[in-house]
């Protein structure tokens, strides 16, 4: 699906030096990584995420990459931390990203690659919901409400985790980031988080200058994109979410099953600052988004969606020992024109190898015996439906093409 939004595959490296994650999340994410000293006396550690490592790169290479980059990734990532559902010490994540286009073209871009790429397993807005919020309206917000630039970090940290405290936790940190005024903070923040639909917010935004009206105009601007994307029933505002890594700037949203159990499918946003702080020379607005493994299979397995994978042969030879040097001329050529093909190591009668072919999950065996190999055929068994037919070997590949087009061996006219 990423393809199909024109983005390009492209592959990072598993160790990264250690202080490009201390330089973006601060001393306290050391406690999170695998991280050790190599041979080299260098600190490293195992990728936890990816937009750092992108950022990297990106910034490496900024002035020959045309614009805007449209990358995706598909990796393993590591974090030292307490297993439990749906998080894991190791886990794979799918991650997009679009750099160089600060507009919010750009944001509807990625939402829709989160939307359609939920719809290609099966996940529908009555099965998801993705939870838009924007981190500058609530830098607006705070500033209305008089909370400093210094406080404002661990302001936005401690709502970020409201959901998962209780509210006497919420306001206790609230407290240590403003003094006094935890209660008072904890109930405007309650406030903002109940408005529910662009409406309410854009008054509020209203409220607040020249800059709140032009970001209400972009709210307003996002939300019809999407709506031409046709990802309007997907999506919901929802002021709750302000994602806890300190980069984002922007629109940030998070997707989860609508009856809002288990832990985010996936989350994203804008991260326009993190280029340069990460590079010290390289500014480029940037916006991304990543899947994690094992919420989704999760999610998708409740639902009786996740794919099952069957790991089988195409082809199943069956031959005596005297025809085993014709045979595996033929798989030779079989696997040559594509197809997956194996047989009995071992010498055995042409029963066990039967039984074999059956075990393998094979769709088709093709059985080579003295008289096939006098005649330069073959004999071949459909081993769904039990059909069988016979053709000979130099038209071998043709016949089983056809056939697979066909849905099986069908009866020639």
């Amino acid at each position: 699906m990423a393809r199909a939004f024109d983005f390009q595959e492209y592959d990072v490296p598993l160790l990264e030096p250690l202080d490009l994650y201390l330089q973006k999340s601060g001393q306290e994410i050391a406690n999170q990584l695998f991280h050790f000293e190599d041979k080299g006396g260098r600190k490293v550690a195992l990728r936890p995420e990816l937009t750092p490592t992108l950022a990297r790169m990106i910034a490496a290479r900024a002035n020959s990459l045309p614009k805007p980059v449209k990358w995706f990734n598909i990796g393993e990532h590591f974090r030292y931390e307490r297993p439990q559902k749906g998080r894991g010490r190791s886990f794979y994540q799918f991650n997009a990203d679009l750099v160089g286009e600060p507009g919010i073209d750009a944001d509807a871009e990625l939402i829709a690659l989160l939307c359609s790429i939920l719809e290609t397993f099966g996940l529908n807005h009555q099965d998801v919901t993705i939870r838009l919020s924007d981190r500058v309206t609530w830098v607006l917000l705070l500033d209305q409400l008089g909370i400093s630039e210094d406080a404002r970090s661990a302001t936005l940290d401690a709502i970020d985790k409201s959901e998962r405290r209780k509210p006497e936790q919420t306001i206790e940190s609230l407290n240590q980031a403003n003094p006094n005024r935890g209660k008072e903070i904890f109930s405007e923040i309650q406030n903002y988080k109940s408005l529910k639909n662009l409406g309410e917010i854009v008054k509020k935004l209203d409220a607040c200058g020249e800059e709140g009206k032009k970001r209400a105009s972009d709210w307003q601007g996002l939300i019809d994109r999407l709506e031409a994307h046709g990802c309007g029933e997907t999506v919901n505002v929802d002021l709750s979410i302000v994602r806890g890594l300190a980069y984002y700037t922007g629109f940030v949203y998070e997707a989860f099953e609508t009856t809002g159990q288990g832990r985010a499918l996936a989350g994203g946003g804008r991260y326009d600052d993190l280029i340069q702080k990460l590079s010290g020379n390289c500014d480029l607005p940037a916006a991304g988004f990543a899947i994690g493994d094992m919420t989704l299979s999760d999610c998708l397995e409740s639902k009786n969606l996740l794919p099952r994978y069957i790991v089988a042969p195409d082809l199943f030879l069956i031959f005596g020992e005297s025809e085993r040097d014709v045979g595996l001329r033929l798989s030779s050529h079989l696997r040559k024109a594509g197809f997956s093909t194996t047989y009995s190591l071992k010498s055995s009668g042409f029963g066990k190898q039967f039984k074999d072919a059956g075990k393998s999950g094979a769709r088709y065996a093709i059985i080579l015996g003295e008289e096939e190999v006098k005649e330069s055929s073959v004999k071949v068994k459909d081993l769904k439906s039990g059909f069988e037919n016979t053709c000979k070997i130099q038209t071998l590949v043709q016949k089983l093409e056809y056939w697979d087009s066909e849905g099986g061996i069908v009866e020639e006219e």
